[in-house]
């Protein structure tokens, strides 16, 4: 069972900055893809940013141009480094890792509120 714990999540203002790390309890370097989903209230969860095997990324249209992901391997850790804060970012994120013929496994959420 991998267990992915993330952090860096909080109260930040309009505008603002946070960056998110999510650290997986056992190597990322052979992942099918890792990233961040969300989920706001009343809404479905969404992905936000995922890193393939390949290093290619994926971003929501939403955050494109705002937010960057980005891994290191030797920490089995991939960041989410989040620019430009907007209301509507606010949610929870969670972090999620695909690994071959093993599933996708979830962290269990960090909340960042973007808020003045």
């Amino acid at each position: 069972q991998v267990q992915l714990v993330e952090s860096g999540g909080g109260l930040v203002q309009p505008g603002g900055s946070l960056r998110l790390s999510c650290a997986a309890s056992e190597s990322i370097f052979n992942i099918n893809a890792m990233g961040w989903y969300r989920q706001a209230p009343g809404k479905e969860r969404e992905l936000v940013a995922e890193v393939t095997s390949n290093d290619s990324t994926n971003y929501a249209d939403s955050v494109k141009g705002r937010f960057t992901i980005s891994r290191d391997n030797a920490k089995n850790t991939v960041y989410l480094q989040m620019n430009s804060l907007k209301p509507e970012d606010t949610a929870v994120y969670y972090c999620t890792a695909a690994f071959p013929r093993r599933g996708r496994y979830w962290g269990q959420g960090t909340q960042v509120t973007v808020s003045s």
